[in-house]
């Protein structure tokens, strides 16, 4: 795994635990999920991990979860 996916497992997870910061994220991503993924790779800015928003895409793109999936599809143009 390089270092970039890493930041990318290491963000959604820190994220996961932070059940507030969760929340907003998921209302942010409800109707502008393209601001949440620009908001999530802001999170990682500030705590130092750095990564784009396509290796958000590419990290939550391995996950089995629905929602997630349903997300990812918003973010790329579906729905």
């Amino acid at each position: 795994m390089n270092l970039m996916k890493s930041n990318a497992e290491k963000l959604y997870n820190l994220i996961s635990e932070d059940e507030e910061r969760k929340q907003h994220l998921f209302r942010t991503a409800l109707t502008n999920p393209k601001a949440a993924l620009d908001q999530i790779c802001e999170i990682g800015k500030d705590l130092n991990l750095n990564v784009t928003k396509q290796e958000v895409i590419d990290y939550l793109s391995t996950l089995d979860d629905l929602p997630t999936k349903l997300w990812l599809i918003k973010v790329r143009g579906g729905l």
